[in-house]
């Protein structure tokens, strides 16, 4: 088989949570374009997601029924080959998850929204693998501040924080990874987690982009002095979606400019 077959998903199952997001699009256009049949899940479906994809609303932050929904939505699309979360669910005051500011409450409630649905989520779906004989691909998407702590210099003269809940969940996702990577190895099943570093677009939840004096402090200190492409993440994404990597697992995947280098 050549590399070029390897990187094809004609008559793969797939599905994106987030697809209409700042990682999740491109990603999704990635794999359309490569013959792949994708549902998204997501609150809201984003006007330039490929016309052949299915669309389905899903909200992570209805924790009481996201069990039944998921089951039901998988149900009815098939068991997927291969699942990408790219979702980002928060609070309305998730930029006051600062070590001085946050509260007990949102710290909590927030990991429940991220960490533990993207964990959940991830079980669910590696369990429905295991009954369906698929031997399939899992990726969730972590970033370089769940590998080491936050650099503060890159605040400077901005309104942004540090964020303690934010380092506190990607962190787990690490070991996570590697635990469910261990167990559902046994299956065939391939679970791994891309960590991103600092991306350009919107900021998460806002219309703006990321602050000027934030971009400047940033590519400063990165090696290849830039912010990343959200599609330079999706590239990677897609690789490791690929039977173009069917010995990796267990990865937490960097890319991130070198910035965990310096």
């Amino acid at each position: 088989m050549t590399y070029n077959s390897k990187i094809k998903f004609r008559n793969k199952k797939i599905v994106v949570i987030g697809g209409s997001g700042l990682i999740g699009l491109p990603t999704v256009c990635n794999l359309n374009s490569l013959g792949a049949k994708i549902i998204i899940l997501d609150v809201k479906k984003n006007p330039k997601l490929p016309k052949n994809t299915i669309f389905e609303k899903f909200d992570c932050s209805k924790i009481s029924n996201l069990e039944t929904k998921y089951k039901s939505l998988i149900k009815n699309f098939g068991c997927p080959d291969v699942f990408i979360n790219c979702s980002y669910p928060r609070t309305s005051d998730w930029s006051k998850n600062s070590f001085q500011k946050v509260t007990f409450k949102s710290m909590k409630k927030n990991i429940d929204l991220q960490m533990n649905t993207s964990a959940w989520l991830s079980k669910l779906t590696a369990d429905k693998m295991v009954k369906s004989k698929i031997k399939g691909n899992i990726i969730n998407i972590g970033s370089t501040y769940g590998l080491l702590g936050q650099d503060l210099t890159v605040y400077e003269k901005t309104s942004m924080k540090e964020n303690m809940t934010y380092s506190l969940i990607k962190g787990a996702l690490v070991n996570f990874t590697r635990q469910m990577a261990s167990y559902y190895g046994q299956f065939g099943i391939r679970v791994n987690n891309v960590c991103s570093g600092g991306l350009k677009g919107h900021v998460a939840g806002k219309s703006s982009q990321q602050e000027k004096n934030f971009v400047k402090n940033y590519s400063k200190k990165v090696p290849l002095k830039r912010l990343g492409e959200p599609e330079e993440i999706a590239n990677v994404i897609t690789f490791i979606a690929s039977d173009a990597a069917s010995y990796v697992s267990g990865a937490n995947i960097v890319v991130d400019g070198g910035w965990t280098v310096i």
